[in-house]
């Protein structure tokens, strides 16, 4: 299924749409280039979630969590693994128990798909906005869209 993004506007909208529908367990997978918008998507769907501070990039932390939200979030940027065995020594698996996980760049971490409870989404610039390609995992079948 495809979504466009034309504006900012729309991209809050589609990560609002997104948080409601959210559970413990969830992956949340956030592909595409440089640019497309993966950190802007991931904190309109924390936003949402009610947290009304800032919300910083997690490329060099890697790793953000979010308590005190609507459901406990983790916010994941695996931009910098070179490989995808890496995230065993951060502690995913301890992290994830009972939260939703935000994935940018999921490919370094080995990916999420396989995953029920995983929407993919990838993102990508068409003109001046963007486009969301998404794919749902069977656990999302009956909540998207």
């Amino acid at each position: 299924m495809s979504v466009p993004l034309p504006h900012l506007a729309a991209m809050e909208a589609f990560g609002s749409r997104i948080a409601a529908k959210l559970v413990p367990g969830d992956v949340v997978a956030l592909t595409g280039d440089l640019g497309t918008g993966k950190t802007t998507l991931a904190r309109a769907i924390i936003a949402a979630l009610g947290h009304t501070g800032e919300v910083p990039s997690p490329t060099y932390t890697i790793v953000e969590t979010y308590d005190g939200l609507r459901l406990p979030l983790v916010h994941a940027d695996f931009y910098r693994l070179e490989d995808p065995s890496e995230v065993e020594e951060l502690g995913l698996d301890d992290y994830r128990e009972g939260a939703v996980l935000l994935a940018e760049w999921p490919d370094h971490a080995g990916g999420f798909a396989h995953e029920a409870g995983c929407l993919s989404i990838t993102l990508e610039k068409v003109g001046e906005g963007r486009q969301a390609v998404v794919t749902p995992g069977d656990n999302w079948q009956s909540r998207w869209p």
